[in-house]
């Protein structure tokens, strides 16, 4: 088959369009050939060396795929060959055909474009894995950067069903107003003194933030929690390695989380996927949570994919089309 290899830890450049030995579905996996592969930032570091795949997963880049079911490994029932699905993967989505536990495909919304459905459960996933983890609910204030982005502007909507009120920061005019239209209530610019910006518009503290940025932004964050507030950390795009106060956090009850999606259990990443086809699915059918703008690239120009998103300039979701 045909996928994308980096050939060595680097830049854009190094991505590869390479012939390599297909997969073969062991015992309780499924074989997905694959229509379109999402791209994450989580792409982006394994690219360059910092975010290497767990323990016996496919060194081909890729945490999520749409496609149609080529095969099925024993053991493996509700499923037939032919079916669309999309599939939330451990790493082997930049290519043609992929192997993924079972409990990790699901079928596609319904009357969803497979190509459009690429980057939907890896967002979704991440989303609801960790708005659940930090209990959000209504009437308590969110923060999220990025929120045009697509976990940002997936968390936007994802958070206002709930019944939170949202913050989103962003980095242009175009993007705080993308972020207002999907549900925001207060759109800050992170080009400015976005720390005072979400202060005054959150007085009382904000409830839960969703960090990508990590280190960069630990201390603004401890400062911006209400009492009994929620820091939890999915990304580390501004550094690992920051100072907590921890009296501050113990004077307001607060909690730090820090979770990956990627190097879970089989069976932990099976239970998120069916929460995701329960609370995701029918909030895309109704229309309370709309699919996010995509920029789309032939796979053989995966170089190109990750330097539209390293560039800051991608509004919505970058897929990979890889096939039918």
């Amino acid at each position: 088959m045909q996928a994308i290899v980096a050939r060595e830890p680097g830049g854009p450049e190094v991505l590869e369009l390479q012939e390599v030995p297909d997969p073969t579905p062991t015992a309780g996996e499924v074989l997905v050939a694959v229509s379109a592969a999402g791209v994450n930032r989580a792409d982006l570091m394994q690219r360059q060396g910092h975010y290497p795949p767990p323990p016996g997963a496919s060194s081909v880049i890729g945490l999520e795929v749409s496609g149609h079911v080529a095969a099925l490994g024993d053991g493996v029932s509700g499923w037939s060959v032919g079916d669309r699905c999309v599939a939330l993967l451990a790493g082997g989505g930049y290519a043609e055909l992929v192997a993924v536990p079972a409990g990790q495909v699901a079928a596609p919304p319904p009357g969803a474009d497979l190509v459009a459905a690429a980057g939907l459960v890896e967002v979704a996933a991440t989303v609801v894995s960790n708005l659940d983890l930090a209990g959000l609910g209504a009437g308590q204030v969110f923060l999220v950067h990025g929120g045009a982005g697509g976990i940002g502007s997936f968390a936007v909507q994802y958070a206002r069903s709930l019944g939170a009120t949202v913050v989103a920061t962003a980095g242009s005019a175009e993007k705080l107003d993308y972020c207002r239209s999907v549900g925001a209530q207060h759109a800050v610019s992170y080009r400015g003194d976005w720390v005072a910006e979400v202060r005054a518009a959150a007085p009382g503290g904000v409830d839960v933030v969703l960090d990508n940025m990590g280190a960069k932004y630990l201390a603004a964050h401890q400062e911006l929690l209400a009492t009994e507030g929620r820091l939890v950390v999915i990304g580390l795009q501004g550094g690992t390695k920051g100072t907590l106060d921890l009296g501050a956090l113990l004077a307001k009850r607060a909690t730090v989380s820090a979770t990956s999606l990627r190097g879970r259990p089989v069976a932990e990443k099976a239970e998120i996927c069916r929460r995701v086809v329960e609370r995701i699915w029918p909030l895309l059918a109704d229309g309370t949570i709309a699919p996010t703008p995509q920029t789309v690239f032939p796979l053989a120009a995966a170089a190109d994919a990750h330097a539209h998103l390293e560039s800051g300039d991608n509004l919505g979701k970058v897929v990979l089309r890889v096939g039918p």
